[in-house]
């Protein structure tokens, strides 16, 4: 909450420096509620300068500064604020609250924990430490958190909003839905509230109750940019490719240098074949947001369709720097990167998967083929082999693992693996001729060891001959 200074309009001193600073304090807080913030600081910044010993002000200026998402300097006001007022809870936990913001999180933890020892009635320290918490992966603890608010005040609609986040996380979607349901009961007109019911819905596979709510949101905020880009990606999954559109075009109505919608309809362009207006608006999207991954991912696509193998390679190799979390879309890079060579690219790429993802069939049976490409056989064969046994049903998967038995003379293990993939596609052409190799090596071993056998036995014949006439010589002398 910004502290309003008090002010009664008495102009009697406006010489006085100290009423000059406190009006510019009032005016400060008059533009904050009218969204003016830049101006708004501006003036607290003035007053601050006239009278550095007011730590309402320094406040104010870091929730000026939180407004504007300048985070690391609204930390540096509310430190401030904290030399003068040491023992404020207030701005104690607005300093914890930007820690969180900026991924300090054991220092929002520690600075949390000075609330609870000056007033552990304050509710707000335990409620903010669920957001810590849950960005921590600390579930347990962000629970731990919720109850004990709640024992504070059991009508917070943010604890209710802040642990149905944590359990979102967890995939645990119809008790998200519980708690966004119990945030909307106590504060109608939360932010986006009806928006995260909608994802969470959506996420559980329930699309009716989804469309409902994703339906109350934008009727509540018609203009919200974030609901229309995922109403219109939740209908473009459902086939409704012109209200799709529609919701694309509108965001870009109200901003035309939106990166992610232009993306989208980029991808709707690619699926109609016109490959020229997805390219326009793959290289738009890249303009206003360099860092959004996907633009360079299609690009890159359609650059090796017309056997732009360099353009391709530089499209991909920079979509490798981005945050990527699409576990498809690591995939598909992963396999492009595979064929233009850039085994190490690709490795990353199937890597990132299975540090989020430890069950995840292809990228495992991805990462085996990218060690076989380097000669790297022990680890491909574990690769594989840990594929085949989350459940893989792929025979080429099987054709892999057979081959690298067979570059390391496991020969046995080759000919099993290729008899469990003749069983999922006994017509498999590579398998059949792996199987052909299999056994023309065994084959081959088996006459070089007859052979080998044959050699060692007229050897030991030939030394027992040998022995025998040495020993009849010495018994004739």
């Amino acid at each position: 909450m910004f502290d309003a200074p008090d002010y009664d309009g008495n102009d009697e001193n406006d010489f006085n420096s100290w009423n000059d600073a406190e009006r510019m304090a009032f005016h400060a807080y008059e533009l904050y509620e009218d969204g003016q913030m830049n101006l708004a600081l501006a003036q607290l910044q003035q007053a601050i300068g006239i009278n550095p010993a007011n730590s309402a002000w320094y406040f104010n200026a870091g929730l000026t500064l939180d407004a504007l998402e300048c985070f690391d300097e609204a930390i540096e006001a509310y430190k401030r604020a904290l030399e003068i007022s040491p023992d404020d809870p207030e701005i104690i936990n607005s300093l914890a609250v930007d820690y969180t913001r900026t991924g300090f999180y054991d220092l929002a933890i520690e600075t949390f924990e000075q609330i609870q020892v000056i007033d552990p009635s304050f509710e707000p320290c335990y409620c903010n430490r669920i957001i810590t918490y849950t960005e921590m992966e600390l579930h347990e603890k962000a629970e731990e958190m919720f109850y004990l608010a709640q024992l504070i005040n059991p009508d917070c609609p943010i604890c209710f909003y802040n642990i149905g986040n944590s359990l979102f996380s967890r995939r645990n979607y119809k008790r998200a839905v519980w708690c966004w349901q119990r945030t909307a009961m106590l504060e109608p007109m939360h932010p986006q509230i009806n928006f995260r019911i909608a994802q969470a819905y959506w996420a559980d596979g329930n699309r009716p109750l989804a469309r409902i709510h994703f339906l109350d949101e934008l009727r509540q905020n018609p203009g919200d940019k974030d609901v229309l880009l995922d109403f219109g990606i939740f209908m473009l999954e459902a086939g409704e490719k012109e209200s799709a559109t529609e919701k694309f075009n509108r965001i870009l109505e109200l901003d035309p240098d939106f990166a992610p919608a232009l993306f989208y309809l980029g991808e709707m362009a690619l699926a109609k074949d016109d490959q020229t207006e997805a390219i326009h608006l793959f290289t738009r999207a890249l303009k206003h947001d360099p860092d959004l991954p996907g633009p360079r991912f299609r690009l890159a696509q359609l650059a090796i369709a017309a056997d732009r193998e360099e353009d391709a390679l530089r499209w991909l190799k920079t979509e490798c720097t981005l945050d990527i979390t699409d576990k498809d879309i690591l995939l598909a890079m992963g396999s492009l990167l595979m064929k233009l060579g850039e085994i190490g690219y690709a490795t990353d790429c199937f890597l990132q998967i299975v540090d989020e993802d430890q069950k995840n069939i292809e990228a495992f049976a991805m990462l085996g083929k990218c060690l076989a490409a380097q000669e790297e056989y022990c680890g491909s064969c574990q690769f594989l082999e840990h594929a085949i046994s989350l459940g893989s049903k792929d025979p080429q998967v099987y054709a892999d693992l057979a081959c690298v038995y067979i570059k390391l003379g496991q020969l046995a293990s080759a000919s099993k693996i290729l008899a469990d993939g003749r069983q999922l596609d006994p017509k498999n052409k590579d398998i059949k001729a792996l199987t052909r190799v299999v056994r023309f090596q065994i084959l081959d071993r088996n006459l070089r060891q007859r052979w080998i056998n044959q050699i060692m036995f007229r050897m030991r014949l030939l030394t027992a001959i040998y022995k025998c006439k040495v020993n009849r010589m010495i018994h004739r002398s």
